[in-house]
């Protein structure tokens, strides 16, 4: 069966959605990083359309906002009131007037966000190759309780008629062959069976359904494609069904990320984005989202409990329990676990952010440290550093944000405040507690605490009867206790334990 390009798809999204209850306009919903809308258009963008047309009604500002963002050639015609599916289609087709649909033209849905544009593709082949007026995509379902069932002609398959539950005989609702609400069109005939379209039922639309008929009668062949998993038909109406599509979508990106080579330990509590790429032998431990333009190296670890949106992780990198957005993690480093990489942060090969570390604009050159309990923003450390625990760059003067430099090969110690703007040049050293507001030139040591002093009984004084006050005085007590003791003791015994000096000379009784 060679393969059709059609000259048109056409996709149904005016509607309200108002079963949703959201201020969203029901199409703009998300399910693994795209809307229920920006799946279909990927859908329908495989198959290379001629033609590409989104129509539009309900908070038409948003979705067609929303649309130029996903794809700048999508063609969006306004369905001012929303008059039915016929009435909607009628609206796209005059938005291509002037364009040639002497071809297939598609009509598919903006809340089918499972189906697959290899599916689309098989709906237009199958049209093509049978000669058909129109060809409905269809499904076998476990329960079509509720759906239109597909009536086709025992000779031929053709399918006769769509039959709604409600009308259906006993007979027909034993039917499990469903209506999707997905259709290929001779674009010709679509245009002039639409204008013969009525609006004379109960809800006074125009049904796209009804072309099916009108056509039927014209003695033009109706036939189906039949959909190879019932699930990629699934509209979304409601929280519930959004997150079944969300549970069912997910499902097939783990599963392809598997058979591409990526172990995933725990299938269920992992999530992925459409948009998320990897290499072979990555690990992605439970509890794990990757969002966005996330990207997994060959042989690194992610997770357990690790968020990554936009996140890039080198091959060999770890990351554990960590939160990160915007940053690079490079070859081998180790990231957690609580680590917080924010925007702008990129880690070198073999670099070490470790617990309780949070990240914002810093660069950090191959194999240098920051291990604990520490804030590095908007700074750049250069190579084999070390950073010491309970660090703070001071990036913020309460107006502008202004830059630290750390060189390469220096050591940090613990406790340390940068206040920036400051640079601190190659292989220098700091001291715990120092408060850094000048450069430091290379290969110095760095002191700027105040000196220690200790104000005796002072507890005593201004805390009396306190539970401080008190041990401090039990304290101070055996002290003198123990002091007096010493100087008691004969020559040659302090300091002998006592369980020695009495058994000196002496068998214990039991062993005599």
């Amino acid at each position: 069966m060679s393969v059709t390009r059609p000259a048109a798809v056409v996709v149904l999204a005016a509607g309200e959605g108002t079963r949703m209850k959201s201020a969203t306009p029901k199409v703009l919903h998300e399910i693994c990083g795209r809307s229920l809308v920006g799946h279909v258009v990927s859908a329908a963008r495989a198959l290379d359309p001629a033609q590409l047309v989104v129509v539009v009604g309900h908070a038409r500002e948003k979705v067609t906002a929303h649309l130029a963002g996903l794809d700048a050639q999508i063609r969006t015609a306004v369905q001012h009131e929303q008059n039915g599916t016929g009435h909607a289609v009628r609206m796209a087709l005059a938005e291509l007037a002037d364009e040639d649909l002497s071809g297939t033209v598609l009509v598919t849905c903006g809340d089918t966000p499972l189906l697959r544009g290899s599916t689309l593709q098989q709906l237009a082949d199958t049209h093509a190759a049978d000669g058909n007026a129109v060809t409905v995509l269809t499904a076998e379902v476990p329960d079509a309780t509720g759906y239109g069932r597909i009536v086709r002609d025992a000779a031929d398959g053709a399918v006769t008629a769509i039959v709604e539950h409600k009308d259906a005989t006993d007979e027909q609702r034993a039917i499990r062959e469903i209506n999707s609400g997905v259709f290929a069109f001779d674009g010709r005939l679509l245009a002039e069976a639409l204008g013969k379209v009525r609006r004379d039922n109960s809800q006074g639309e125009e049904y796209l359904t009804d072309v099916l008929g009108i056509l039927r009668e014209e003695g033009h062949r109706v036939g189906a494609s039949v959909a190879a998993d019932h699930r990629e038909i699934a509209g979304i109406n409601n929280r519930v069904q959004l997150a079944e599509a969300r549970r069912m979508l997910n499902g097939r990106l783990v599963e392809d990320a598997m058979l591409a080579g990526v172990t995933v330990v725990d299938p269920a509590t992992t999530w992925l984005d459409v948009s998320v790429t990897y290499e072979p032998d990555a690990v992605v431990h439970p509890g794990t989202q990757l969002l966005g333009a996330t990207h997994l190296g060959s042989g690194c670890e992610v997770g357990p409990n690790s968020r990554l949106t936009d996140t890039r992780v080198g091959a060999g990198a770890t990351v554990s329990n960590t939160v990160a957005q915007g940053a690079e993690i490079g070859e081998s480093a180790s990231v957690g676990p609580y680590t917080y990489l924010r925007p702008g942060t990129r880690l070198g090969r073999k670099v070490k952010a470790g617990s309780y570390v949070e990240m914002k604009n810093a660069v950090l050159g191959e194999g240098t440290k920051v291990p604990h309990l520490s804030y590095v923003g908007d700074a750049e450390i250069g190579e084999h550093s070390n950073i010491g625990a309970a660090s703070v760059f001071v990036n913020y003067d309460g107006e502008s944000k202004h830059k630290t430099t750390v060189g390469s090969h220096c050591r940090m110690g613990a406790d340390n405040m940068y206040v920036a703007p400051v640079t601190v040049g190659d292989g220098a050293y700091s001291a715990a507690g120092s408060v850094i507001t000048k450069d430091v030139p290379p290969g110095s040591l760095a002191v700027a605490r105040g000196q220690q002093r200790n104000i005796e009984g002072w507890v005593a004084r201004k805390r009396p009867g306190s539970a401080a006050a008190l041990a401090a005085e039990a304290a101070t007590r055996e002290a003198a206790d123990g002091a007096a003791q010493a100087a008691d003791e004969p020559a040659g015994t302090a300091g002998t334990p006592r369980s020695a000096q009495g058994a000196a000379g002496q068998v214990p009784a039991e062993e005599g």
